[in-house]
C-alpha cells in the first residue's frame, strides 16, 4: 500500500492556490476525459485569455467561479508512483479564515502559496501561524507567479529571506522554498529551464520525496470512547477510533477518568474480529468485566493522559462577537463535551511580528492565549503529546456556533488538585426541612422598570406564606461584593457570573433568592441559568424604555442622555429582550399588588 500524505494549499487570496493544483492534476493525467474537455470549455469564456484556467478544476462553486476566489475547501485525491495524495484547497480570503483552519486541522503538510509580484501578505504570515497551530510543522513555500516577474532570481531571494525572517521562532521538521508559475507549469511536476538558477526539484519531486511527521509522540494506546454499544443484553462494546498506539486481545486498560481497569477480551473492527488493532482504526471492545465506560472517558494504556478543570489554550477566534473573559462556553475536545469558562486573555499574537501584545478581548481571526476553567474534570493532553486530546473547538452556548479552534498549550495542576465536597445535607433536604423549593428567581428589565419594587413586595408576600427568602439587589451588591467593578461589558458579565454564582450558594443553604438586576446580555442570563441549574426562574418585567424614562426616579436617564453616564443601558448600551422567559411582567399602569399575584400564581409550578 501507498504511503499517504495529507497536505493543504494556503495563502493570500489570487496567489495562485486553485490554479496550483488544478495543473499539478492535469499534468499527472489525473482527470478523466470529460473532466479535461468540460475544462477546456469551460476556459473559453473565463478570464485567461483562452488558455486553460486551471482553477476551474477546484473553484466549483458558482459563486467562486462568478468571483475568482475560494469560498469552501476542495479536496482532491491523486497519486504517483510514489506515494497517494489527499490535498485541500483552502480559501485565502480572510473570511473565510474558518474553512482554511479545518483544513489545516487535517494536514500534515501546508503548501503557502506567494505571488512574486506582491511577497508575503498579512495573510500568508496569518495561514503560516494557523498552520503551525493546527500543528503542522512541514512547510513548503511555493513562490508563484514568478512569470510575472521575468522569473527575476533576485525577487526570489528577497521573498526567500522575509520567510526564513517570519519562520526563525518555529521549530519546524521540514522547510522548502521553490519558485514556481502555476500557470506556465513551470517547477510544478518537471524542473524549468526558464530558472536555471534554481537546482532544487520540482514541486511534485519535493512531495513525493519528503518525510513528514505523522504521528505524535504519545505511543502509549489512547481511544476517546464514542459510543457504548448495547444491542442486547448479551453483548456490551465500547466504541472509537485508535488514536494513539495499538491493542490486543488480553491486554489490560484503564478508563479515565474513573482509573478503573479491564482486559480485552475482543476487538471488532466492523463486524470482523481482530486480535490487534492500530492506530487510526475504528474498532468495538469488548472487556472482561464491567467498568465505568461511557462516551467522553478515554482507554489508555501506560501512564494515561493528565486530568484537570483548569488549563491555557491558544485559540483562532472565529465569531463575529469578539472573546470576552468571563463568558462561558462548551468545549468539545475529543469526543468529550463540558461547560467551559475564559478565565483570562493572557495575550494576542501579532501576526506582522509574533510579539505577545496584552488583550482584554479577541476579535475575528485573531490568535490568542486565554486561561480555561472547566465545571468538571476532563482527560486531556498537550497538542505535542496528543493531537486527539489537545485539540478542541469552543460552541457558543445560545447560538450554537463554532466560536474558536485551538489546541490546549499547558495543562494546570490547581484546579485539578480540588475536589468538590459533597455534604449529607443537600439543598433538597434543607428545603424540606424550610417547607419549600429552592428558587432563583431572576428579575431582569432596564432601570426604572419596577425590579427592585417587584422583588421587594414579592419577597414580603413569600415571607407571610412562611417562606424563606433572601433578596439580591444590583445597588446593593455593587456597593459590596462588586464594588470593584464598573459598567463595561467586561465587568457587567462579571457581575452577573459572581451574582449567580452567590445565589446558587443560597439555593443550597434551601433559601428561594429573588434578584433584581439589568443583566442586559441574554448570553450573561444563560450563563447564570447554565451556572444555577433548573432553579432558576427568569422573570421579565418588559416595561418599555419610555415609560422607565418618564419615571426616572433617580434622574439616571437625564444624565445618560447628557452623557454623564456612559454605558447606560437602553440608550449608549443595549438591552437584549429575553427570548423565552419563563414569566414576563409590565408594570405601567398597574398595581404592584396586582403584578405580584400574577407572578405568584405562575410560580406555583416552581413553588410546588
Amino acid at each position: 500500500m501507498k504511503d499517504l500524505l495529507k497536505f493543504l494549499t494556503c495563502g493570500n487570496v489570487d496567489d495562485g492556490k486553485s490554479t496550483l493544483i488544478g495543473h499539478l492534476l492535469y499534468d499527472t493525467k489525473q482527470l478523466y476525459a470529460d473532466q479535461k474537455q468540460a475544462l477546456e470549455l469551460d476556459s473559453r469564456v473565463g478570464s485567461t485569455g483562452g488558455q486553460i484556467d486551471y482553477s476551474l478544476l477546484l473553484d466549483g462553486l458558482m459563486s467562486e467561479r462568478e468571483q475568482g476566489i475560494t469560498i469552501d475547501v476542495a479536496y482532491r485525491y491523486f497519486k504517483t508512483e510514489m506515494r497517494s495524495y489527499i490535498v485541500a484547497d483552502a480559501p485565502g480570503h480572510e473570511e473565510y479564515t474558518r474553512n482554511m483552519a479545518v483544513a489545516a486541522s487535517f494536514a500534515q503538510l501546508a503548501i503557502i502559496l506567494i505571488d512574486a509580484s506582491k511577497g508575503v501578505q498579512i495573510q500568508t504570515r496569518r495561514h503560516l501561524r494557523i498552520c503551525y497551530l493546527m500543528g503542522i510543522r512541514d512547510f513548503l513555500f511555493a513562490i508563484n507567479k514568478m512569470d510575472m516577474v521575468g522569473y527575476d532570481r533576485q525577487r526570489c531571494r528577497e521573498i526567500e529571506n522575509t520567510i526564513h525572517g517570519m519562520t526563525d521562532t518555529f521549530t519546524l521538521n521540514s522547510l522548502a522554498i521553490i519558485p514556481v508559475s502555476a500557470t506556465a507549469g513551470d517547477n510544478i511536476t518537471e524542473h524549468s529551464d526558464k530558472m536555471p538558477w534554481y537546482n532544487g526539484p520540482s514541486l511534485l519531486e519535493y512531495l513525493d520525496q519528503v518525510e513528514v511527521r505523522s504521528d505524535p509522540s504519545d505511543t502509549d494506546f489512547t481511544m476517546p470512547v464514542q459510543r457504548v454499544c448495547r444491542p442486547d443484553s448479551s453483548f456490551r462494546g465500547f466504541q472509537g477510533q485508535i488514536e494513539s498506539g495499538s491493542i490486543k486481545v488480553g491486554e489490560e486498560i484503564r478508563s479515565l477518568p474513573s482509573g478503573e481497569s479491564a482486559t480485552v477480551t475482543g476487538i471488532l473492527t466492523g463486524f470482523d474480529a481482530v486480535d490487534e488493532a492500530v492506530t487510526g482504526q475504528p474498532v468495538t471492545l469488548q472487556l472482561d468485566r464491567e467498568i465505568d465506560i461511557s462516551r467522553g472517558c478515554v482507554l489508555v494504556t501506560g501512564k494515561g493522559h493528565p486530568i484537570s478543570e483548569s488549563f491555557v489554550v491558544t485559540l483562532l477566534w472565529m465569531d463575529e462577537s469578539p472573546l470576552v473573559p468571563g463568558v462561558n462556553y462548551i468545549l468539545k475536545l475529543g469526543t468529550k463535551m463540558a461547560n467551559v469558562t475564559i478565565m483570562e486573555i493572557q495575550y494576542k499574537i501579532d501576526i506582522h511580528s509574533g510579539r505577545h501584545v496584552p488583550a482584554e478581548r479577541l476579535y475575528k481571526n485573531e490568535i490568542g492565549v486565554c486561561s480555561v476553567l472547566s465545571t468538571e474534570k476532563i482527560i486531556l493532553d498537550t497538542f505535542d503529546k496528543s493531537q486527539a486530546l489537545g485539540g478542541l473547538i469552543l460552541i457558543d452556548q445560545v447560538t450554537n456556533r463554532t466560536c474558536a479552534g485551538g489546541t490546549v498549550r499547558d495543562v494546570l495542576s490547581g484546579h485539578g488538585d480540588l475536589f468538590w465536597q459533597n455534604f449529607d445535607l443537600t439543598r433538597e433536604i434543607r428545603g424540606r426541612n424550610m417547607g419549600q423549593t429552592p428558587l432563583t428567581i431572576w428579575f431582569t428589565g432596564l432601570s426604572g422598570s419596577g425590579k427592585s419594587t417587584l422583588a421587594n413586595a414579592l419577597e414580603k408576600r413569600l415571607y407571610s406564606m412562611g417562606k424563606h427568602t433572601m433578596v439580591l439587589d444590583g445597588d446593593n451588591i455593587r456597593m459590596g461584593l462588586n464594588r470593584d467593578l464598573g459598567f463595561s461589558e467586561e465587568d457587567r458579565i462579571e457581575n452577573i457570573r459572581r451574582i449567580a454564582q452567590v445565589a446558587k450558594l443560597m439555593n443550597d443553604a434551601g433559601l428561594i433568592v429573588l434578584t433584581s438586576f439589568i443583566s442586559p446580555y441574554h448570553r450573561d442570563r444563560e450563563n447564570a441559568r447554565a451556572i444555577i441549574g433548573s432553579s432558576f426562574v427568569e422573570v421579565y418585567v418588559s416595561t418599555s424604555l419610555e415609560e422607565c424614562e418618564s419615571r426616572d426616579t433617580k434622574q439616571l436617564y437625564k444624565k445618560a442622555r447628557m452623557g454623564e453616564i456612559p454605558d447606560f443601558t437602553g440608550v449608549s448600551s443595549p438591552y437584549e429582550v429575553p427570548v423565552s422567559p419563563d414569566i414576563t411582567v409590565d408594570t405601567a399602569g398597574r398595581q404592584i399588588d396586582d403584578c405580584v399575584a400574577d407572578i405568584l400564581d405562575k410560580l406555583a409550578s416552581f413553588l410546588n
